[in-house]
């Protein structure tokens, strides 16, 4: 018996390492013959191994009821012990590809290669495009694909196209309409499993996917993959009308909105239309009057996120935004945006009504408030309305007595943050205001456009008790002071009071 076994396994070995046995008759060779095949005597033509090889076997197998040798591993008989030998490194193979660092198993070797790149963070395989590399090739090829614009997979019933076999298999669950899976704590339903799994992380607050850069973690493998764009720069999703460039296909399809004019996302309340779903979402708690985001620090709350997290930096001092012309830095790219025209002293953003020019969207939509004679923000104090919100804002300090924007240089504060930035120029003697007639310069827009009066000659403001007449508003006024003996501004340092705040000055008239 050890005999017969023993030329057995060195007739195994024979065959297995011989180079002159041909594929077709290794096939012929491994041809297994199921335990019920052979206690029914019928023909094993419906065998597992493939039909090519049944054929070329073809009619000269024959009918069998020996004693069969059969496989532990997976039921399969075989007509003779050498048969089952050469059958059993098949297992062998399969027992080695499994991963020692997580114990998956795999079917075939080059799958556990490929799986084992996981644990090594080998990459090897690198976008000649943009340079980010893969631990596979099918990677690099699904992910090329974002570069040529090639979709092969397409769904059979809506015809939408993918370029990846994974995203089309996602997709068809949107037909199905079926959602089995339910999460236990929140009782949203899934359409597949997997969703349901990663959804889980929102509540176990798990983030498994770690960025290697910056070390943010994300729950699922997604939006990892999304952020590490914030770090190759990379932006593979153009815009085919103005070739702006995205790092998400979402981001493209909401600014493709922009060219069509789409605004699919309405208002039930006021019928205004949005081009994406969140900023229907933050328009509703206008409705509502809902601000679930508070600020940590002074607890003032916003109907939206993008708008507490640019409150923020009021706290920090944080201005990401820097002009590349004169490095003045801006906590908002609007605002940087805005400060640009003036440097090009560009007015891009024209009222339709006035025909009055803006560097900025922002400065437009204030401005228009002017025309429709709005004024929505009511003080509760005193009644008196404003275009702004801000506007009341300001205004409520007076009632308040509030003053939170300090001089740094001599502890003067104020109520308003435009005023702070008036003052400051007094210290470093700015004048950005100059006359085109004769240069003189200005620290405010509206005392220059008061002098530029002088020039002109103009005197529109005339005094009916003497008639005398002024080309500035402020000295109209201080002149109708003198016959109504009004004097409120008294010196500091003597009883002497003077109608006019310019005579009160050591310097003279400040223009």
């Amino acid at each position: 018996m050890e005999e017969n076994l023993s030329e057995d396994m060195h007739a195994a070995t024979k065959i297995e390492h011989s180079s002159e046995i041909s594929k077709k008759e290794c096939m012929d060779l491994l041809v297994p013959v199921r335990h019920s095949d052979a206690q029914s005597k019928e023909s094993p033509h419906d065998c597992e191994i493939s039909s090519k090889g049944l054929r070329a076997k073809g009619n000269s197998m024959k009918n069998t009821t020996e004693k069969t040798h059969m496989c532990d591993m997976n039921g399969l008989d075989y007509s003779s012990r050498l048969k089952l030998l050469i059958h059993l490194p098949d297992h062998s193979s399969q027992q080695s590809s499994v991963c020692k660092e997580c114990g998956k198993t795999f079917g075939e070797r080059k799958k556990l290669v490929r799986h084992l790149r996981i644990h090594t963070s080998q990459k090897s395989f690198i976008c000649d495009v943009c340079g980010r590399s893969f631990r596979d090739s099918k990677s690099l090829e699904s992910h090329f694909r974002i570069h040529t614009g090639v979709k092969p997979y397409a769904c059979e019933i809506c015809r939408k196209a993918f370029s990846a076999r994974g995203e089309l298999r996602s997709h068809l669950y949107i037909h199905l309409n079926e959602k089995p899976y339910t999460c236990e704590v929140c009782s949203k339903s899934f359409s597949r499993q997997a969703d349901l799994k990663v959804h889980l992380r929102i509540h176990t607050k798990e983030k498994r996917y770690v960025c290697e850069v910056c070390s943010k973690a994300f729950s699922n493998s997604s939006n990892l993959k999304t952020h590490l764009r914030i770090h190759t720069k990379e932006k593979p999703y153009v815009c085919e009308v103005c070739s702006k460039a995205f790092s998400t296909s979402s981001n493209l399809k909401t600014h493709l909105r922009i060219h069509t004019k789409e605004k699919p996302y309405v208002c039930d309340v006021c019928s205004k239309a949005f081009a994406q779903t969140d900023k229907l979402a933050s328009h509703l708690r206008i409705h509502s009057e809902e601000k679930p985001y508070v600020c940590e620090v002074c607890s003032k709350a916003f109907n939206n996120s993008s708008n507490l997290k640019t409150h923020l930096r009021i706290h920090t001092e944080e201005k990401p935004y820097a002009c590349e012309v004169c490095s003045e830095a801006f906590s908002r790219s609007e605002s940087l945006k805005s400060h640009f025209f003036t440097h090009s002293k560009e007015s891009p953003y024209a009222c339709e009504i006035c025909c009055k020019t803006f560097s900025g969207s922002s400065n437009l939509k204030r401005h228009l408030h002017v025309h429709s004679e709005e004024k929505p923000y009511a003080c509760e104090v005193c009644g008196k309305a404003f275009i702004q919100k801000d506007h009341l804002e300001a205004h409520l300090r007076i009632h308040t007595k509030e003053k939170p924007f300090l001089c740094e240089v001599c502890n003067k504060t104020f109520t308003q943050k435009s005023s702070l930035k008036l003052h400051l120029r007094i210290h470093n003697k700015e004048k950005p205001y100059a006359c085109e007639v004769c240069s003189k310069a200005f620290s405010r827009r509206d005392k220059l456009k008061s002098h530029l009066l002088t020039h002109s000659k103009e005197k529109r403001y005339a005094c009916e008790i003497c008639g005398e007449a002024f080309s500035q508003r402020s000295k109209f006024t201080a002149h109708l002071r003198v016959h109504a003996k009004e004097k409120p501004y008294g010196c500091g340092m003597c009883s002497e009071a003077f109608s006019d705040s310019r005579n009160l000055t050591l310097e003279g008239p400040i223009f």
